[in-house]
């Protein structure tokens, strides 16, 4: 078996968050967005930017649910440490991540075979965190109270890959909207059954007590 590919999704703050705290983030302040890093009006960049800002400056929760756009290394710390109540970085918590056994850090498109069954992860909180569309380094954090798991599943690709993935479930959709892109994939409604989704690759990753064993 190939060595992983494991690398956390930040080595240093310029790495993971690159916004000079001149640039402004704020969905009014687009088109001098679009200027200031040369993108085009109308361009798919262009779309995928203003849909970040959207989501960012209209940030509305579903019931329970704790959200926030980070832009640097230490906001996202100070938004994990203020859902766990701890101080100090690892000294109270960690990341998990998707793990790749291939010559890749991401996933190849294939159709993939469950080794295993679900490994879950007892978790009394979690943070997770997905990387967004824009020039910089934007993450989208977000913690749920109520009926969520977190599962390790293994599997290979048809291919011979190796992958090791995270898996979160949310058992009541009960809040969510109708209008919801788990809702059109799987065919139904809000409350009418749970949603699970994969991490497919190191830019989402999920925050944990770090007493928790994995």
């Amino acid at each position: 078996m190939k060595k992983p590919h494991k690398s956390p999704p930040f080595q240093h703050e310029q790495q993971l968050l690159g916004a000079p705290n001149s640039v402004p983030f704020s969905l009014k302040q687009l088109p001098n967005l679009l200027r200031l890093f040369s993108v085009p009006q109308g361009s798919p960049q262009a779309k995928s930017m203003e849909s970040t800002l959207q989501m960012c400056d209209d940030f509305n929760p579903i019931k329970g649910e704790i959200r926030k756009c980070v832009t640097s290394f230490d906001s996202m710390l100070d938004f994990v440490r203020g859902i766990f109540g701890l101080d100090g970085f690892g000294h109270g918590f960690t990341f998990l991540t998707t793990t790749f056994y291939n010559d890749s850090n991401t996933a190849i498109f294939q159709n993939y075979t469950v080794l295993d069954d679900l490994r879950e992860i007892p978790i009394p909180k979690m943070v997770a965190c997905h990387l967004m569309e824009f020039p910089y380094a934007v993450y989208g954090c977000h913690s749920m109270v109520g009926d969520r798991r977190l599962f390790k599943m293994s599997l290979r690709g048809e291919r011979g890959d190796i992958v090791e993935t995270i898996v979160v479930c949310h058992l009541d959709t009960s809040e969510w909207e109708p209008e919801h892109i788990s809702f059109k994939a799987l065919g139904f409604g809000p409350g009418m059954g749970p949603v699970c989704h994969f991490f497919p690759d190191q830019t989402n990753f999920v925050w944990i007590p770090s007493s928790i064993s994995v």
